[in-house]
């Protein structure tokens, strides 16, 4: 079978499991039918050195009764030598898993290197990994298919490692109802992953690695340690027992759990059970007396749910193309689009639903507001989804134009790789969390989109038939409800329309009476008199127009023409004819200034005035202005004055009216040209008027030139600005390619770290296995020579300086430098040289100058490649032999 057909095969697997929480297919009855649990055990960095202390603290005289399988973080071209290294401290066997292999109890099985590994059906298959290096999750890969594929009887184990991995996979291990470990941060060479997981909250014990063993032990023969049954069935619990836990647990939560399904709430109690080990509800009702910790661990387990982004893509396909556009569709511009979305958990749905409606509001460039308002009654996960920080894991739920666009990766100190993503600003800013108890706190009124999905599964029968009319009493009409894959609105069909049958979205339909309303109707008048007097004021209160703020100071003033503008001149309202007085700028159309559209002769004294009026707060008039319209002159009497605004409006302190009116043709001042015809026609006046009129042309033609290079240069930054923006886009794809860079560099260091440490231990083996020779050699008293293809000394034992005058330098020099002890023995040289062109041994006797006997062996010199690298020389005493009668 192909690889690619076992990734086809694993997904929709995972996908019917997924969708079908509380009703386990017949598959996964027989897999979980399995007498023994699987642990899922994960590293990185540091791992070699926990992996070596998990299994030194495994019995030596007994097998545990469970499954092992170990990922570590490895570089594609390396062959590990874990498997090796757990040979040595444990008496399971221990295999590197091949595609397909089943899973037996009572062995370790480690991944290959360059492969990803999913449990499905009982056995482990291999993929090839889909995302590039340093961006691998596969401890998250294994642990998600091993809980999907074995539920309850999944353990996850997180040791020593960087970053994020299997943080998400002990989600989905909790969920299913298995138990997770993590190792003690301060035991650890890099604290990343452990910490990580732990922040999670779903951890059961936090140990050391050599410690896990014997707790792993305990918990699974209290836990497994009895007659099976089927996954998702929980032991029978007396209706008593379970009414004076949900007692405990409202006493402590002040949340109700007496309406969630038996079946749920006994699984969980039942692993609590297994976690501390006690073996009767009547002790497990008293430690929860005596622990409160214990009732919150129990309220967070119950809580456990699995979420992620985009979580059923078709069924998020359906909104992205049919619910959403309708949200939009003939919405006046200041109407807000209102999602809610109760039992939100950690975020992930509630911000995939901002996503899909940010994008649908950059397609259509529109500008309605958008709120999602998410809630949960789980104060931590409601915490986690404000901060909007997500493990790395999230990739593989989010496209890469979306994980680019709404996430912004944060890394781990020096570590390049991203540990995390963090939601951006602008869509954070789309959201409002809140805790909630859909049970008993009001809901949310006028809701365009409610998506409750996969929660109602866990509420009993009556429970969902009150909370599906509240639904439909919170949504405005043809509203939708989306729910999930195994949740219906019931016999409420008079109430919602099926929109998509196969993603579970349906429309609101008009009810007469609807059976919500009455439900939350008691609280109302509660809820009026907490308002203060002032609060009831300002909602009955309209917000003022900015026409109708122009138009009742007009009316004080009877003009016709005005304009209410800003102390910079920006205009907000335009009452009357103003085209005597105002033309639009030459350039780019934006926010009109009245400074700029005024007219010849009026632009001068308005900004005087309105800066007076600005500056003193008074009000300023101007009569008798010469404002030039189509060629002629105007006579304008200018009145500039602050307006007073309702500081509740919520709009600007500081704004003025600027009031232009004609003057009345008997207060108009007379003509200089005709006043200057009616009186004396003097030489020295004509002249006078004359200068005025050449320096008054010199200095406007001075003010255009002043101007036109004020826009020359104004032009010239604004290319500057151009030139800077696109040197900013070039530096920013260089960082980019640097950052990938340094992933790459990192995810090399942290491979490098783990085959230093299989380094390090390989040199610790030869460093032992080269004492444990020298010590042979030494004290079996034969003297024994090694040399090389060119008779060159490599190494000698100290018996044998009886025979041949050798001391430590000599290592290295040819020997027949070297002068022997020998008498009548003088073919040595040529003896040894015979045995390495033949590669037959040679044995002969000898005697030394002292008169000692010995037996000369000459040999080849194998390695374990069968490589012939020189010759052994030994020198074995027989003096004894030879000399006895």
């Amino acid at each position: 079978m192909s690889l690619k057909k076992h990734a086809k095969i694993a997904k929709s697997k995972f996908k019917a499991v997924d969708g079908n929480k509380d009703k386990p297919t017949t598959q996964e009855i027989d897999n979980t039918s399995m007498s023994f649990p699987v642990v899922g055990i994960g590293a990185s960095a540091g791992g070699l050195a926990a992996f070596e202390a998990f299994f030194s603290g495994m019995p030596v005289d007994t097998d545990p009764g469970m499954a092992f399988v170990i990922v570590q973080h490895l570089a594609p071209d390396h062959k590990s030598i874990l498997s090796e290294l757990i040979r040595r401290y444990t008496r399971m066997q221990v295999f590197e898993v091949e595609d397909g292999m089943k899973v037996k109890a009572n062995c370790a099985y480690i991944i290959p290197p360059n492969r990803d590994m999913a449990f499905l059906n009982g056995a482990l298959q291999l993929l090839e990994p889909a995302s590039p290096r340093g961006q691998r999750l596969p401890i998250d890969f294994l642990f998600k298919s091993l809980a999907q594929d074995q539920q309850e009887r999944a353990i996850g184990i997180v040791l020593s490692g960087t970053g994020s991995d299997g943080t998400i996979g002990i989600r989905a291990i909790k969920a299913a109802g298995g138990m997770a470990m993590a190792q003690k941060p301060e035991s650890t060479e890099y604290d990343g992953m452990p910490r990580s997981a732990i922040a999670t909250g779903l951890i059961d014990y936090e140990l050391k690695p050599a410690d896990m063993p014997a707790q792993l032990i305990a918990y699974a023969a209290h836990a497994f340690g009895k007659p099976a049954r089927l996954p998702g069935s929980a032991l029978p619990m007396s209706e008593n027992a379970l009414k004076q836990i949900f007692v405990l647990l409202r006493a402590q939560t002040l949340h109700d759990f007496s309406q969630y399904k038996p079946n749920t709430v006994n699984r969980r109690v039942e692993r609590r059970m297994a976690v501390h080990q006690i073996e009767t509800m009547e002790e497990y009702i008293k430690y929860l007396q005596q622990e409160p910790a214990e009732v919150e661990a129990l309220f967070r387990d119950l809580l456990i749910g699995v979420t992620s982004f985009f979580r059923d893509p078709e069924a998020f396909q359906v909104i992205e193309k049919q619910v959403i556009p309708g949200l939009f569709a003939a919405r006046p511009g200041d109407n807000i689009i209102r999602v809610w979305c109760p039992g939100c958990s950690t975020g992930e749905e509630a911000y995939s639903i901002a996503i899909l409606l940010a994008e649908y509001q950059e397609k259509i460039k529109c500008n309605v507001r958008m709120q999602v308002f998410a809630t949960d009654i789980d104060s931590q996960a409601i915490a986690m989804a404000r901060a909007g920080l997500y493990p790395a894991a999230i990739a593989d739920d989010i496209s890469p134009e979306r994980l680019t666009r709404y996430f912004s990766p944060e890394h781990e100190g020096t570590n390049s790789t991203p540990g995390s993503y963090r939601i951006r600003k602008n869509i954070r800013d789309i959201l409002i969390f809140s805790e909630q108890d859909l049970i008993k706190d009001p809901p949310f009124s006028k809701i365009d989109l409610i998506s409750c999905r996969n929660l109602l599964i866990y509420l009993s029968g009556d429970l969902q038939k009150k909370l599906i009319p509240v639904f439909h009493y919170a949504l405005k009409p043809d509203g939708f409800l989306f729910l999930g894959n195994s949740e219906t609105v019931g016999e409420f069909s008079n109430l919602f329309s099926p929109e998509d049958r196969k993603s579970k979205i349906y429309k609101r339909k008009e009810d007469l009476c609807p059976a919500g309303m009455a439900r939350f109707l008691q609280s109302r008048p509660a809820l009026a008199a907490a308002l203060p007097p002032a609060a009831i004021k300002a909602k009955g209160t309209a917000k003022q127009s900015l026409r109708e703020l122009t138009e009742k100071s007009l009316l004080q003033e009877t003009v016709p023409a005005a304009a209410l503008v800003t102390a910079n001149g920006d205009i907000l309202y335009l009452h009357g004819r103003t085209g005597l007085f105002l033309e639009p700028a030459a350039g780019e159309a934006g926010i009109n200034n009245i400074i700029r559209m005024a007219r010849q002769g009026l632009r001068c004294d308005l900004t005087t005035a309105l800066h007076k009026s600005v500056v003193s707060c008074k009000t300023e008039y101007c009569p008798g202005l010469r404002v030039k319209t189509n060629g002629d002159f105007s006579t304008v009497n200018l009145t500039v004055q602050p307006v007073a605004t309702d500081p509740s409006g919520g709009r600007e302190k500081s704004l003025y009216l600027i009031i232009l009116e004609k003057a009345r043709p008997g207060a108009m001042l007379p003509n200089p040209a005709e006043a200057a015809q009616s009186g004396e026609s003097g030489t020295n006046t004509d002249a006078s008027i004359v200068a005025l009129q050449k320096e008054l042309r010199v200095k406007e033609e001075y003010l255009q030139a002043t101007n036109e290079e004020l826009q020359t240069s104004i032009e010239e930054l604004k290319s500057s600005n151009e030139e800077m923006q696109s040197m900013n886009e070039e530096l920013q794809s260089t960082n980019e390619e640097l950052e990938t860079s340094k992933e790459e560099l990192q995810s090399v260091n942290e491979e490098l770290a783990t085959v230093n440490s299989e380094l390090q231990a390989k040199l610790a083996d030869l460093s032992r296995a080269n004492n444990d020779m020298n010590n042979l050699l030494a004290g079996t008293g034969i003297g024994t020579i090694f040399v090389d293809h060119s008779l060159r000394i490599l190494r000698f034992t100290p018996a044998v300086t009886r025979v041949i005058n050798l001391i430590q330098v000599d290592i290295g020099r040819p020997i027949s430098h070297i002068v022997f002890n020998l008498e009548g023995y003088d073919t040595l040289l040529a003896d040894i040289q015979a045995v390495l062109d033949t590669l037959i041994p040679k044995e002969v006797e000898v005697k030394t100058r002292a008169g000692t006997w010995y037996s000369l062996r000459i040999l080849p010199y194998r390695t374990v490649d069968n490589v012939i690298e020189g010759a052994v020389l030994t020198f074995i005493d027989i003096d004894h032999a030879k000399k006895s009668p």
